[in-house]
């Protein structure tokens, strides 16, 4: 999980396929990315903003009840007690130093749970940047309190009719504005998907949380590193950040999908989105439908450097069901005290079934990466519980 070159090939996966139009945009913003990523001046303002400003560093916390009950060391990488609630902030605040650093004054963003637009409008607020987010009409109606929040902070947030109304059709109607607005707009995608060098960028603002989580565990497990580590995968940034901590670690590394999303495991290598991926689609190449509960998993592709982790064994991915998410909520709230995300709660939920069997064996330890909080969902949550 290192720097990908030019090309921004993971492997066979990666790339840049966009528009011609959007060619030099991506060319100036991977070499403005590379100058800032040099500058010490420019990592110790994001390292001073995340650490005063998003509440960094976050927590592991030892999950002691549900731990005993699973016969396994659970602890919980607390990305929900950043600013905003949700581990979108580290990419964001990155993302908007480097845009302004790039003398651009507006940012664009797709949403789809809305953390990314909340993380987003954050930013742009904080720094004097104006904010647009695309949004899905469906996920709008599903995430309500998020939009609200974007308003409040001052962000334009546009409904996105065409499609499923989800996250993928919010990320081409993001890019295709794109297209239009590039000089004086940065577009800030909120994972690791995107054309290069947006994968490795994003990857790189998030691998705070698996460095930190890695020192974390140092300090409270005897052996120093968890045996297993775990993350949910949509597009994939948090897994992405948190295994670029354990990566070159004996801990096996676990990336769950959603049943209805599940590009590694049920897609083919494709191009969406200006990368080359594993992704949903049929036997004439048309994207499919993704569906989850979870309005931040709800997308048909999957980063390419998740892609690459599979291909070449050294990470794991696996799914489970809008059913076991939300079980995995109601849990972890009632033994610990903690409402997470139901992004996040997809990551619980193979914990809570694999406990015991030979893919988590009993006296193992694991860190799972709690992504964001849950009160985003509470209305969709308070129908299902």
């Amino acid at each position: 999980m290192s720097d990908p070159g030019p090309s921004g090939r993971f492997g066979r996966f990666g790339g840049r396929y966009v528009p011609e139009s959007l060619i030099t945009a991506c060319e100036e913003l991977e070499e403005a990315f590379r100058d800032a990523w040099d500058d010490p001046a420019f990592r110790a303002a994001l390292s001073q903003t995340l650490e005063l400003y998003a509440g960094r560093p976050t927590p592991v916390t030892p999950a002691l009840r549900l731990s005993a009950d699973l016969g396994v060391t659970l602890l919980l990488k607390r990305e929900d007690l950043t600013h905003t609630g949700s581990h979108k902030i580290n990419n964001v605040l990155g993302q908007a130093l480097l845009a302004r650093r790039m003398g651009k004054t507006r940012l664009l963003a797709e949403t789809g749970a809305g953390q990314h637009g909340v993380a987003t409008a954050t930013a742009g607020a904080l720094l004097g940047l104006g904010v647009t987010v695309f949004m899905g009409e469906r996920d709008m109606e599903r995430q309500q309190l998020n939009v609200f929040r974007m308003r409040l902070l001052g962000a334009e947030v546009v409904g996105v009719s065409s499609g499923s109304r989800t996250l993928k059709d919010a990320c081409s109607e993001a890019l295709r504005h794109w297209v239009a607005a590039a000089d004086d707009a940065h577009y800030c995608i909120g994972s690791v998907m995107g054309p290069h060098p947006y994968p490795w960028m994003v990857r790189e603002f998030q691998r705070v949380v698996g460095e930190e989580a890695r020192g974390q565990c140092a300090s409270l497990l005897p052996r120093a590193v968890p045996d297993v580590v775990v993350a949910c995968v949509g597009g994939g940034s948090n897994a992405a950040g948190t295994f670029a901590g354990f990566v070159d670690t004996p801990a096996r590394l676990v990336g769950v999908e959603p049943a209805g999303g599940a590009a590694v495991a049920g897609g083919e290598p494709g191009v969406l989105h200006g990368f080359h991926s594993y992704v949903l689609q049929d036997e004439d190449g048309q994207i499919q439908e993704a569906h989850s509960i979870s309005a931040g998993l709800d997308y048909p592709g999957v980063g390419p450097e998740h892609a690459h982790l599979a291909d070449t064994g050294r990470a794991t991915y696996v799914s489970v069901t809008d059913d076991e998410a939300v079980a995995a909520v109601a849990r972890l709230a009632r033994t610990e005290g903690i409402l997470p995300a139901l992004e996040s709660a997809h990551a619980l939920a193979w914990v809570l079934k694999a406990a015991g069997t030979p893919d988590l064996p009993a006296g193992s330890t694991v860190l799972v990466t709690l992504s964001g909080r849950g009160d985003k969902d509470a209305d969709q949550l308070a129908r299902l519980i």
